[in-house]
């Protein structure tokens, strides 16, 4: 590190790292999404209104895009704990393959017993029965591909296939898919138009600007126990800029600028110190955020 505690002495080290220093019940900057930490930007209220009416209206399929990082997976969770209980809910992340395979993956995440052996034919057969038992019940499947942007155009297709199994004017499945900038390119082109016009919600979250990635940081100081003032405003500032407001880089940035700040034996984070951790290269998402500004 570029920076050395006030009397040149290795910090004392001890599991909670920090914590104590500044006093915080929990990390306040980890990379793992937790409801708890969420930061209701005007972007993520939006986001979240769009879901949550895309399952109350029943919309066949959902659409939420946005670049990496910017929280889209965290606004899942939070709604996978809203939603209805007699809803049965799959939840597949990072499926691949083409045609024969996402039927599996479908099957598997709505807990629908197959033989791996069977054929397409028969597998999807099973899917529908199983639509048509649930929705005799009196219940919704909802059914969310988190990360859709790995998905095949054919498997795109065929997403749009099962929604065309229905009762009468009932809906049986609907789908929400969250994926990165490229799924929105992809549904754009031309052989997925019918998977474009079953769309019936759809919303595109954009990176935190600098006044929202300032407030972004203060909420979860202060949710991890902290006063919000551990990181000054100047520091929000450059963070805001090397980060271009992806909530994921920002969390990042700041995990590390408070280790720094522990390290040097001071209690506030300043631009020096944000400054020290760019310098000294331990930040790998300066690309990444640059990409991402150009969407």
């Amino acid at each position: 590190m570029s920076r050395e505690p006030a009397n040149n002495q290795p910090p004392e080290h001890t599991p909670g790292f920090y914590l104590d220093s500044f006093g915080f019940s929990e990390r306040p900057f980890t990379l793992v999404p937790d409801p708890a930490f969420l930061y209701w930007s005007d972007q993520h209220k939006r986001a979240f209104s769009v879901l949550e009416f895309g399952i109350l209206s029943r919309a066949p399929i959902t659409l939420i895009t946005g670049a990496v990082g910017c929280g889209k997976t965290t606004l899942l969770r939070q709604l996978l704990k809203q939603i209805e209980e007699d809803s049965v809910v799959g939840l597949i992340s990072n499926a691949q393959g083409d045609r024969g395979e996402l039927i599996q993956w479908v099957l598997h995440a709505l807990g629908v017993k197959f033989d791996a052996d069977d054929g397409y034919v028969s597998q999807f057969q099973a899917l529908q029965d199983f639509l048509i038992q649930t929705y005799a019940e009196g219940r919704r499947v909802i059914l969310i591909f988190d990360e859709a942007q790995n998905l095949s155009q054919n498997s795109l297709e065929e997403l749009r296939m099962l929604t065309n199994i229905n009762s009468n004017k009932d809906e049986l499945i609907q789908l929400v898919l969250v994926g990165q900038n490229e799924l929105r390119d992809m549904i754009k082109r031309p052989e997925l138009r019918q998977l474009a016009q079953r769309i019936a919600a759809s919303f595109h979250l954009r990176p935190l600007t600098d006044e929202a990635t300032g407030e972004f940081i203060t909420h979860r100081l202060r949710v991890a126990g902290g006063s919000g003032d551990e990181i000054d405003e100047k520091a929000k500032m450059l963070i805001f800029e090397v980060t271009q407001g992806i909530p994921r880089l920002v969390n990042q940035v700041c995990d590390m600028s408070l280790l720094y700040a522990w390290s040097a034996g001071t209690k506030v984070v300043d631009m020096k110190i944000v400054q020290a951790v760019i310098d000294d290269g331990v930040f790998f998402g300066a690309e990444i955020a640059s990409g991402e500004a150009a969407e």
